[in-house]
């Protein structure tokens, strides 16, 4: 019996994901209707789309050749304009074990048909060492389109069936590190990234490389990179503080990539999908338990992780095949703080399972409060504490929710606690001081505030506090049209506000063809994803990544200088902090704040 369950588990689970059971039309079409020749879906080549903003002519009045220079990280520099770079040495610092990073931007007024970039060794000032060619990562910055925020109001909340109402621009977003070389079209300009994670073990000093951009054979230009490694050293990710919960989608993967869902091949490209999230440090592994616990808020929606069958003699029975292998994977890969495991108040009150008895799929619906509801999850939850301590998982375990109507909170925390007491519970919601006592793990939305109070009493007490960003906000924010160094912003604010981390709802769901537009029918382009397809970072997570680091640079300064007495300097410190306040952000951008503040800490 146990393995017909097991089969119809994974059959289920399939079937859901791939599309079969909703009708996906997996063609290569965007949302703006452009056909992208590139079907199924790109993986390791593919064209960007045409951009709808014309050429800055007059921008590029006087460029007759090509120019390279170094840019910022916080730009996105646009396509069609000429920035007028001129900058050819470029120093950065960091500690060890730190990642700093550069960009540089190609400017060409005529076609070039093959562009290389060449990054010898970074070698120390001593000529006793160099930092390996594998701790850098290297690739052309690519264009993919997106929108803008809604008209007349804040954020990006509510339906977009109608695209053309939104002013869509091609954007510089995503890292290719897949492409070696890269077609430039005359009147264009072109950014390449480059960043350098330091060894904890490299020698302090300086480390410079002359950096050479090619087209075909020929050198077109010359760029000098310099990196002072200072003597603190910034631990491993697995060791950083911040609590970062980004949720992770394994059913767009299957789709995108299209392979059998948990299949050994599919788990394949889920390790170098998640990586770059394991890599920044992130603690939460997300678990759907019932079916679409967000209903359809994706392209490709959240199956469960948990087959419910219901027996011929009315009981019930669960297999636990896919939540086992999927957070045994997610632990392999270096995410292992906490399970979160969604969701007992769904946004639609309907709940699948498998009825053995008509041999079919059924669904209770069922509100918290009533009968049905209470015994169908108590059957479970009993069920899954007992599964979840005998794999030594129970402890780091949470019952997760989204903001839900109060009484309905209510109710389904007396069902967790009546199946074990021990149960921790997670929320991402609204505050509500009464609950915080029932939440191990809370997090809330930047507009609201904890008292100093309920902060200080939750860390006593070893629970997690953080705060979220979504389609409310108009910044700070992850959209692929936000300012880049929003994203870094995030963890400074975390650290002013003495919080533990962030949490954002989409790492990797992602549109129908991620790599080339953005756009979504429901919120604001770039929403749904902060990683791109093959591996591939961007922009936006490489500052998230950033702002972490800073994150945890100021704990480690704070303890130190508390340790030393030099009250002053902490003074100064927490009012460079002060500065992270996002009703400002409107009138002060994102990277004037974050520059400033980078300058501070890494002079200490």
């Amino acid at each position: 019996m146990s393995i017909k369950i097991k089969v119809i588990s994974i059959i289920l689970s399939s079937l859901c994901s791939l599309g079969v059971m909703k009708g996906q039309n997996l063609t290569g079409i965007t949302h703006s209707g452009q056909s992208t020749s590139q079907a199924p879906f790109p993986l390791t080549h593919y064209t960007e789309l045409n951009n709808p903003t014309p050429t800055n002519e007059a921008s590029w009045k006087g460029l007759s050749g090509t120019l390279c220079a170094w840019g910022n990280t916080y730009t996105r520099y646009k396509k069609e304009v000429n920035p007028h770079l001129n900058l050819k040495k470029l120093n950065v610092s960091g500690w060890k074990g730190e990642r700093v990073a550069a960009q540089l931007v190609i400017s060409s007024a005529i076609d070039l048909d093959n562009v290389s970039i060449e990054i010898p060794p970074l070698v120390h000032s001593s000529g006793k060492e160099s930092i390996p060619d594998d701790r850098i990562l290297k690739g052309f910055v690519r264009y993919v389109m997106t929108d803008e925020l809604n008209r007349h109001k804040e954020g990006t909340c509510g339906p977009r069936p109608d695209l053309s109402l939104f002013d869509s621009t091609l954007v510089a977003d995503p890292i290719d590190h897949l492409a070696i070389t890269l077609p430039v079209k005359a009147k264009t300009s072109q950014g390449y990234w480059i960043r350098v994670w330091i060894p904890e073990d490299a020698l302090s000093g300086n480390y410079s490389s002359d950096i050479l951009i090619k087209n075909n054979k020929e050198v077109i230009g010359n760029l000098k990179l310099a990196i002072q490694v200072q003597k603190r050293i910034l631990p491993q990710p697995e060791q950083w503080t911040f609590h970062l919960d980004l949720w992770q989608n394994p059913f767009a993967v299957a789709r995108y990539h299209q392979v059998p869902l948990w299949s050994e091949e599919h788990f394949k490209i889920l390790k170098t999908e998640l990586q770059p999230y394991a890599d920044a440090g992130g603690k939460v592994i997300t678990v759907p338990i019932m079916h679409h616990p967000w209903g359809g808020q994706t392209y490709d929606p959240f199956e469960t992780m948990i087959t419910w069958v219901k027996k011929i003699d009315g009981t019930w029975l669960f297999d636990y095949t896919i939540f086992d292998t999927w957070v045994k994977f997610m632990m392999n890969m270096g995410v292992k703080k906490e399970i979160g495991c969604y969701s007992m108040i769904p946004w639609k009150l309907s709940f699948q399972y498998f009825d053995q008895a008509t041999n079919s799929l059924k669904e209770l619906k069922a509100k918290p409060g009533e009968k049905d509801y209470h015994d169908f999850w108590l059957s479970m939850l009993k069920d899954f504490s007992t599964h979840l301590k005998s794999k030594g998982w129970f402890d780091i375990t949470h019952i997760a929710m989204d903001e839900r109507p109060m009484p309905d909170m209510l109710k389904a925390f007396k069902i967790i606690r009546e199946a074990d007491p021990g149960f921790k519970v997670s929320l991402a919601g609204s505050l509500h001081e009464e609950l915080s006592d029932e939440l191990n793990d809370y997090c809330i939305a930047i507009a609201e505030k904890y008292s100093d109070e309920m902060k200080k009493k939750r860390k006593a007490e070893g629970k997690i506090t953080t705060y979220y960003t979504c389609c409310a906000e108009s910044r700070p924010n992850t959209y692929t049209f936000s300012n880049p160094a929003e994203d870094a912003w995030i963890a400074w604010y975390a650290a002013k506000e003495d919080l533990d981390g962030y949490l954002r709802w989409a790492l990797n769901s992602w549109t129908i063809e991620p790599l080339l537009d953005s756009r979504f029918y429901t919120w604001g382009a770039g929403d749904t994803y902060l990683l791109y397809p093959g591996g591939r970072t961007c922009l936006r997570f490489e500052n998230l990544v950033e702002g972490i680091q800073a994150y945890e640079k100021i704990q480690i300064l704070k303890a130190e200088l508390q340790a030393q007495g030099k009250t002053s300097t902490l003074r100064k410190l927490e009012k460079v902090l002060e500065s992270f306040d996002e009703i400002q952000l409107i009138r002060t951008p994102a990277n004037i704040v974050v520059e400033k503040a980078k300058e501070f800490i890494n002079g200490l």
